[in-house]
């Protein structure tokens, strides 16, 4: 082992409603085929991740699954975000399909330079 501490601790998490929702009002949105990013700069000079999976990705074993793996690549990809930025990543319908290896790959080409912003309305 490197040495690298591979944990998720509470500091590391958005754990209020208000948290979530501010960053959803203010926050700068990206759009990937199963999963909306929002980001924005935050005042603890801190990563924090929060992870949002509603029922319309699947039952309660796949929804859970899902969040497993979002705090699995936040968890060991810490690296790829800003040390001062609050990151909110809710999952869209289809995610629940996707294995571990797939999210991940949508998530890294996410995360880096090639993504852009989504200036029009969201399409259902």
């Amino acid at each position: 082992m490197s040495g690298v501490r591979e944990s998720f601790p509470r500091e590391a998490r958005l754990t209020r409603r208000s948290e979530f929702l501010l960053l959803s009002r203010k926050g700068r949105k990206f759009y990937t085929p199963h999963f909306i990013i929002i980001r924005r700069d935050n005042d603890h000079l801190g990563k924090r991740l929060g992870v949002t999976v509603s029922s319309k990705v699947g039952n309660a074993v796949v929804r859970n699954r899902v969040k497993r793996g979002l705090r699995e690549f936040f968890r060991r990809g810490r690296e790829n975000f800003r040390s001062d930025q609050d990151t909110v990543i809710i999952a869209r319908r289809g995610a629940g399909e996707l294995s571990y290896s797939a999210m991940t790959a949508e998530l890294r080409k996410a995360i880096g330079p090639g993504l852009q912003r989504h200036t029009g309305t969201q399409s259902r």
